[in-house]
């Protein structure tokens, strides 16, 4: 990704805490397959205390419409929480599970 999309007024960076039953239930997995469909760059991982965090870079309406995928989860995942932070914006490419 170039750092004139980056720079564009519509381009977003935000990082989400997700919690509830989210982890051992695809959640990981299942947000990159839904990121790769949606062209949504950043990345996604378990946290120690059982929450899942993701990092999302794309155009607005496209990252807004992976974080209410995210409010729902896979078929196994029960959302009970989610927080979402607008971040510096930075260059990534591609999505990946750390």
């Amino acid at each position: 990704m170039s750092e004139d999309l980056a720079a564009k007024a519509d381009y977003i960076c935000v990082r989400i805490f997700v919690s509830g039953k989210v982890q051992g239930v695809g959640y990981r997995f299942s947000t990159r397959q839904q990121a790769q469909n949606l062209g949504i760059n950043g990345w996604v991982r378990n946290l120690p205390d059982g929450r899942v965090e993701a990092v999302l870079a794309g155009d607005r309406p496209t990252v807004e419409q992976m974080i209410q995928w995210c409010r729902i989860g896979p078929a196994a995942a029960v959302v009970k929480n989610i927080t979402v932070e607008e971040i510096k914006s930075r260059t990534i490419d591609g999505f990946t599970i750390k």
